[in-house]
């Protein structure tokens, strides 16, 4: 087992155009504590100007999320969240997962409904419906022998080839469809696909909302405010291997590089800032993270 202790410092900023009142926004940007994965040590989330309302609640999936509202009239709206994180890796040394064709029974077999079942990860959600050429994609890499981990590991490897990392190519609004029309994106774009390829097949599949620290290239520094919030998929892998995480944007497997903000269907489920408020015109979004690790 690999122990990584981290500071998180990460600051989103709204700039609009016209000030903007009457705002309504719920958060979810605080690393969750997880047993044998990470754990949250401390952090505070500070958020400017000061809401009017705040409040915190647990959503279905049983993650922390904070709602606030900023009732007058305000030209940008910031927030900046800190937290120390320690994460926890473990390796995968065997694959316990059954061949495809005997996934649906252990799905079957589970009666559960609550948030980690896999039930709730199989058919449509709010921004993933059934795309043709994705679930033929999907089609394209399966073997009768195959297990789902193997499924799963091929399909990630798969989109990580075929698919090319641009930021400029898609929003976050571009639908799955598009962005594999494009074969371009970003890690939104790769962990939809990924997990509508593995739902066309009966394989649960939800998506993972978190940070991902990144390694400056040989003799470089670290740049402040360089690191990004990340997006990777979780897999159900049947009964005795249960969740998996698989990174599609780097084809690799969740380690110690990547902390857990939220579970989700898709996007819609862990966006790590929703809301409404009353404007017109265009807003800036800026946003800066740091993934420190601790000597």
């Amino acid at each position: 087992m690999i122990q990584v202790l981290y500071d998180l410092n990460m600051h989103m900023g709204y700039i609009y155009d016209i000030p903007a009142s009457g705002a309504r926004h719920i958060m979810r940007l605080m690393p969750l504590s997880l047993p044998n994965r990470q754990r949250l040590v401390a952090g505070s989330i500070t958020i400017s100007p000061t809401p009017d309302e705040q409040s915190h609640f647990i959503d279905f999936f049983e993650h922390p999320a904070t709602s606030f509202m900023v009732r007058a009239p305000h030209e940008k709206l910031d927030i900046r969240m800190q937290a120390r994180v320690q994460v926890e890796s473990h390796s995968i040394v065997a694959d316990f997962s059954p061949v495809l064709a005997h996934l649906p029974d252990e799905i079957a077999a589970v009666w559960s409904l609550k948030p980690q079942s896999p039930h709730h990860f199989l058919g449509n959600s709010p921004r993933l419906f059934e795309t043709p050429l994705i679930s033929e994609y999907a089609r394209d890499s399966v073997l009768p022998h195959l297990t789902v981990l193997q499924i799963a590991n091929a399909l990630c490897a798969r989109i990580h080839k075929d698919f090319t990392y641009d930021g400029e190519a898609t929003t976050v609004d571009t639908t799955p469809a598009e962005a594999f029309r494009l074969k371009r994106g970003v890690c939104q774009d790769f962990a939809h696909v990924m997990i509508l390829a593995l739902r066309s097949l009966g394989i649960p599949a939800g998506y993972v909302s978190g940070f991902l620290r990144t390694i400056p290239p040989a003799g470089k520094e670290r740049l402040e405010g360089a690191d990004a919030m990340h997006a990777w998929v979780r897999v159900w892998c049947g009964e005795m291997s249960g969740w998996v995480e698989l990174d599609p944007t780097n084809n690799i497997p969740a380690g110690t590089d990547h902390i857990v903000v939220a579970y989700g269907r898709d996007y819609d489920d862990v966006a790590p800032v929703i809301g409404v408020l009353k404007s017109y015109g265009s807003q800036q979004t800026v946003q800066a993270v740091d993934v420190i690790p601790l000597k």
